[in-house]
């Protein structure tokens, strides 16, 4: 799965840490792709496909093998995740970018984005705007999971307001960015000539001691651990480790479960 790329100012990012789960992350990124219009293959020009947020290039190639004689171009914003992606020695151009800053050179035919917008502020703005990077007829896809629910992230607000670190996090408990899917329905129906907007609760069975806390720890409480430093941040990581413990029991046969929810955009633009 693509890595949930970093905005200016976020977190930075660790591949492996974040590979822990590869398989479990993997899923959704190949529900979304699954969903993604085929390209003409009679187009008389090449075709571009952009992976939105590539990571370290796990999600890129399934990408490569859907669109085989597509340019594809992956951009994220993490110089250690980009060096991870190059390491698979794909026909593939790399680009470290920020993804508010990015504006394609010309159209292209498919933004692929998985599990990275959500990082990102005003959706009512970004969304038109990366429709409006593609062809008519170009699909814009995107994945997010929803950092406001669950509750890992109960206990990540609540760990980070009643610590000693509270001040220091305190610009971080806003609300997520990921809206309702209606909200994206009213933004993109008007552009597009097909729109198809889902969310999708996952199960995902985790192995491993304090299994949350590492799924966590390699996403969404990244920028909360990146925060902190010293004895702050072996406090906190202590503190939200036994809160997800209790949040969180393991299942008879060792395993822990974490229902996960995540909001699915395939919007195809207009003619």
């Amino acid at each position: 799965m693509a890595a949930e790329v970093r905005a200016a100012g976020s977190p930075s990012w660790d591949p492996g840490c974040y590979l822990t789960f590869g398989d479990q992350r993997l899923r959704p990124a190949l529900d979304l792709l699954s969903r993604v219009p085929t390209l003409d293959a009679r187009a008389a020009v090449t075709q571009t496909v952009v992976d939105l947020g590539c990571g370290p290039g796990n999600v890129t190639p399934f990408l490569r093998r859907r669109f085989p004689e597509a340019e594809i171009i992956g951009l994220d914003s993490s110089a250690d995740m980009l060096a991870k992606a190059r390491q698979a020695d794909l026909a593939v151009t790399w680009v470290e970018a920020d993804i508010a800053d990015w504006r394609a050179a010309r159209p292209v035919d498919i933004i692929y984005s998985n599990a990275a917008l959500h990082w990102l502020p005003d959706h009512s703005g970004l969304f038109p705007s990366l429709l409006a990077q593609l062809r008519p007829g170009g699909s814009l896809a995107v994945q997010m999971p929803d950092t406001s629910a669950g509750l890992w992230r109960e206990a990540l607000r609540q760990v980070a307001a009643e610590g000693p670190w509270a001040a220091t996090l305190a610009d971080l408990l806003q609300p997520g960015n990921v809206l309702e899917p209606a909200a994206y329905r009213r933004l993109l129906a008007d552009a597009t000539q097909a729109l198809d907007i889902w969310r999708t609760d996952y199960l995902h069975v985790l192995e491993g001691d304090d299994a949350v806390f590492a799924w966590t720890r390699g996403a969404g409480a990244r920028p909360f651990l990146d925060r902190l430093n010293g004895a702050q941040r072996e406090g906190f990581a202590e503190a939200y480790r036994q809160r997800l413990a209790a949040a969180y029991p393991r299942e008879p046969d060792g395993t822990t479960l974490l229902p996960f929810t995540r909001t699915f955009v395939v919007a195809v633009k207009a003619a």
